[in-house]
């Protein structure tokens, strides 16, 4: 590990917590809505989700919205519920590894996600241990409340100013290239969690 880094910036869906794009396409169409293959992104979300996402629209306006893609009624928590279908968890290994890691460095959250999700299944997943989310990191910076999305030149910004960190000091987690490359081009330091890979090699170990 390069001895100039301070700062490891996790994201959360395929590097943290597991997460199934065709689990939430499947419960969605279940629900009715036969357009949602095309809505529902492994890295980039596009219509109503893409607007969700960046905190352009609030929950109760999206659900309005794939109402208007489902033939008859739905409740809010059945769409919650297929929309929160794309997270699988997160194994406690990830969760201890944050902690040990945290003794360290500053340990910090940037993600695409949404109001639904995050206050939900994540915030639930992430109490695993008996902690809550905010216990695993000294920030945490997210799309919805940003107002803007991954791989953007915006969010990186966003996340620089609230978390005070530098760039160059900050290593980078991502399981999306593109993500990446928007973060290398600020001058973050960057690592790809490749599917099937635990962030943990970085560090020459491996979850079990």
């Amino acid at each position: 590990m390069d001895t100039k880094i301070k700062n490891l910036m996790f994201d959360l869906g395929g590097v943290i917590m597991d997460i199934k794009r065709e689990n939430c396409v499947s419960a969605l169409i279940a629900l009715g809505m036969a357009d949602a293959e095309q809505m529902v992104g492994n890295y980039i979300q596009s219509g109503e989700f893409c607007q969700l996402e960046n905190g352009d629209i609030t929950p109760e306006v999206f659900r309005g919205k794939i109402r208007e893609h489902i033939p008859h009624p739905v409740t809010d928590e059945e769409i919650n519920d297929a929309f929160n279908a794309f997270l699988i968890g997160i194994p406690v290994a990830r969760l201890t590894a944050l902690r040990e890691l945290r003794k360290t460095y500053k340990i910090y959250l940037l993600s695409n996600t949404n109001q639904i999700m995050f206050d939900s299944k994540i915030r639930e997943c992430f109490r695993a241990e008996k902690l809550e989310l905010e216990d695993y990191f000294d920030g945490v910076a997210v799309s919805y409340l940003a107002h803007c999305s991954k791989p953007s030149k915006e969010i990186f910004d966003y996340a620089i100013a609230k978390f005070g960190i530098k760039p160059e000091e900050t290593l980078f987690f991502d399981d999306g290239q593109v993500n990446l490359d928007g973060a290398a081009a600020l001058g973050f330091k960057t690592r790809l969690v490749p599917p099937g890979t635990e962030f943990m090699e970085a560090f020459g170990k491996k979850n079990q």
